[in-house]
């Protein structure tokens, strides 16, 4: 195992997913001038034969990324290339700005990079442009399914092929302030329902708040405590499915959390977000688990005044896992033959290798979907940003018992739904009940479609 792998895993920073700010660093607008085609027509392959495969494999291949998880893509290239007799070229991008470059590229059938980043919100509607290579195939040969845990390849299979490798996931927690609680006698152990949540952030003065539900972010609220329930917004058959009991369960939980006046209304990612974490004027903070790489980088002074613990459930004995979030990696269908299994050659080395999930999560806290780390001893260490507990271990605990998610092109017509609907029902317009039943109904409009 690489010196890089294991060292030191207690340096977080960074985040992925549904964490990561718009227009995020690192050239996101391109204008370095660069359309990313170099090799799109196979001008790069050399016909070499050099990789695991046997087969030709190109001399360079372009592989595109966002932000930080960019930069931890550089770390697996540096070591392939030293293995390897090839180059591969990391050009890192802003979140918002790759998506909307990579589609585009895809649409018109050439300018798209051999790998990109995949984020698992995306996988069918960019799946469904036809232009993503499936990777079944490769997948089943090296017999890697079983490594990575099960609820991230639902969003990336489609009609039964897999268009894309699993990197990281977001399973989550909540991340809460250990002076505040310790203050005000409030013990994490003993909160296991969203009930007991509500009732133990009571006691915090009027001037603090037990979490922030921010307008502009219930959808994703709804989504993971919905999936936390092991909800599906379309049955396979592909009805509406977002007015069902489940749903109706987390928008009564939402409205309760609202009129138990525990939460603040603070825009997520702002500055005064970050400086009510930073003073403690909110003292939780349901999230995943690239949010520690964030407080770490944001807010050090805060450092070692944290605990995690397990989402409440919607209901005594009910689930306590889901997930928020995660990235993939998949290769554009546009590119040669040569830049594809260069791709996969460099995909497997980056994603399906331990020490090289293990390195990307050291540096930039890309927690891996590659189950089968979860038994290094990293996870069991106690570490200093969380008092001495053991927050990995809990994860990778949360990670294993996520469920799916039938993500679908459709998907943002269903959040845009949920968002306007649910605001409505906490401003007083509509009951829980109504406000599923329109967000169900416009979502059937809007994408033709029956209800369930």
């Amino acid at each position: 195992m690489k010196g890089a792998g294991l060292a030191g895993l207690a340096g977080l920073a960074g985040c992925i997913g549904t964490g990561d700010p718009e227009g995020g660093s690192g050239g996101g607008d391109g204008s370095d001038g660069s359309d990313g085609s170099e090799g799109s027509d196979g001008s790069n392959s050399s016909g070499d034969d050099n990789g695991d495969g046997g087969g030709s494999m190109a001399s360079e291949i372009d592989v595109w990324g966002w932000d930080v998880a960019a930069r931890a893509l550089t770390i697996s290239a540096e070591e392939y290339e030293s293995e390897n007799d090839a180059t591969v070229s990391v050009e890192e991008f802003g979140r918002s700005a790759m998506k909307d470059r990579l589609q585009t590229n895809l649409l018109s059938g050439s300018g798209a990079p051999a790998v990109s980043m995949l984020e698992s919100v995306d996988g069918p509607s960019f799946i469904d442009t036809g232009s993503v290579a499936p990777l079944t195939d490769e997948i089943e040969e090296a017999g890697i399914r079983e490594d990575f845990v099960s609820g991230k390849w639902e969003a990336l299979t489609v009609d039964g092929d897999i268009y894309a490798l699993p990197w990281d996931t977001g399973p989550t927690a909540v991340y809460y302030r250990r002076s505040v609680y310790d203050e005000h006698d409030i013990d994490p152990d003993s909160i296991e329902t969203w009930a007991d949540f509500i009732e133990e952030g009571q006691k915090l003065p009027d001037e603090q708040y037990m979490l922030n539900l921010p307008e502009g972010d219930l959808s994703g609220v709804w989504r993971y405590q919905f999936r936390q329930l092991s909800g599906e917004p379309f049955l396979e058959s592909g009805e509406v499915n977002i007015h069902n009991e489940k749903s109706l369960r987390v928008a009564r939980n939402i409205k309760e959390i609202y009129d138990a006046d525990i939460a603040a209304n603070i825009e997520g990612w702002t500055a005064a977000w970050f400086s009510a974490y930073g003073d403690a004027t909110i003292a939780s903070l349901p999230s995943a688990a690239w949010m520690e790489g964030t407080l770490r980088a944001e807010l050090p002074d805060t450092a070692g005044d944290w605990g995690v613990f397990k989402i409440p459930a919607l209901e005594s004995g009910g689930p306590r896992a889901s997930n928020w979030g995660g990235s993939n990696l998949m290769i554009a269908d546009q590119v040669s033959d040569e830049e594809k299994a260069r791709g996969w050659d460099y995909m497997e080395y980056s994603l399906a290798t331990e020490e090289m999930q293990l390195a990307m999560y050291d540096e930039y806290g890309l927690f891996p979907a590659l189950e089968t780390v979860y038994d290094e001893p990293v996870f069991d260490e106690e570490l200093d940003f969380y008092d001495g507990q053991a927050a990995r271990a809990l994860f990778a605990e949360v990670a294993q018992e996520s469920p799916g998610y039938r993500f679908t092109a459709d998907t943002p017509e269903v959040s845009q739904a949920i968002e306007t609907e649910l605001q409505r029902m906490i401003n007083g317009e509509q009951s829980p009940e109504e406000a599923i039943q329109a967000a169900a109904e416009t979502v059937a409009e809007n994408t033709d479609r029956d209800l369930a």
